[in-house]
């Protein structure tokens, strides 16, 4: 490996924290004159159109593994669909962004257990103390009171619903990605997944909503950004790192993501986090830090 490859392989997780925060800001704008499912639709529609695109241009239909196109469909429903429509919804519906990051950060626990029983990878008990550790961090900037009943404003039994289904999206898409679609070319994958994402929002959008979309600047920067940055290079990015690495310490960057997102939330829209909240924030980050150094 050249130097200058290795260098990229390292920064990866890097530039993935840093690219997959700007999801969650991204989502309180989208959010401010589009319906959730209705937004999403569009985002997936115009990412498979650039996608097929490419795939046309440069893929043989020989290269295609066609079992493996119909599980990247599911692993889409699952880690762009459930996981994403889960959030926006979650954001619509008054959670501050920042914090739906943070309901998203559990998801390294459920992606180990289940990454433990489906696909047989070691959890070690190290590992699992500090991903315990990372959850009472969570605990701390969700409940800075400690009282459940004094949640902080936006967290409703809706709207946390909403975000624990993203995070069992996107858990169980991952170790299905894992399992199911091992050589799948990533172009060709990824298209596929959002073919099956678009779908499932057609669906949600016409069942829930009005599909009304008004078109401001912010609408469409939003939607620019999420299907250039996000959904084809952070997305990309994601399953690059799946397939090189073990299921679950892929997942251990999720707990990065919220301070990340904390940052960008406060510099965009004034989200603060007070001394409690801080304190989780750092719980989180250490934690993460020790298991993926040490686990």
């Amino acid at each position: 490996m050249s130097q200058s490859t290795n260098l990229i392989v390292r920064l990866a997780p890097v530039i993935f924290v840093l690219l997959w925060a700007t999801g969650f800001p991204a989502a309180k704008f989208g959010t401010s004159d589009a319906e959730p499912f209705t937004f999403l639709g569009l985002r997936f529609a115009i990412a498979l159109f650039l996608l097929s695109v490419l795939v046309l241009l440069f893929i043989r239909p020989k290269q295609i593994v066609w079992k493996q196109f119909g599980h990247s469909i599911v692993v889409g429903v699952l880690m762009h669909g459930l996981y994403l429509g889960g959030v926006f919804y979650a954001v619509s519906k008054g959670m501050p962004a920042g914090v739906s990051a943070l309901i998203v950060a559990l998801q390294p626990f459920f992606t180990a257990l289940i990454a433990w029983f489906v696909l047989g990878e070691r959890l070690s008990l190290f590992r699992a103390i500090f991903f315990v550790t990372a959850l009472l961090g969570v605990f701390l900037v969700l409940f800075p009171d400690f009282d459940i009943a004094k949640a902080i404003p936006g967290i409703t039994a809706e709207t946390f619903t909403a975000g624990l289904i993203a995070t069992l999206g996107i858990s169980i898409g991952s170790v299905y990605q894992k399992r199911c679609v091992p050589n799948l070319n990533l172009w060709v994958g990824t298209a596929a997944q959002f073919l099956g994402a678009g779908f499932f929002m057609l669906v949600l959008s016409f069942l829930t909503e009005s599909q009304h979309v008004v078109w401001t600047l912010s609408t469409v920067l939003s939607l620019a950004w999420l299907v250039c940055v996000l959904s084809i290079g952070a997305v990309a990015l994601l399953m690059y790192l799946i397939k090189k690495g073990d299921t679950s310490s892929v997942a251990s960057l999720f707990f990065l993501v919220p301070v990340v997102a904390f940052a960008m939330t406060w510099a965009l829209f004034g989200e603060t986090m007070n001394t409690i909240q801080i304190t989780g924030s750092f719980i989180v980050v250490t934690s993460v830090a020790i298991s993926s150094r040490f686990g």
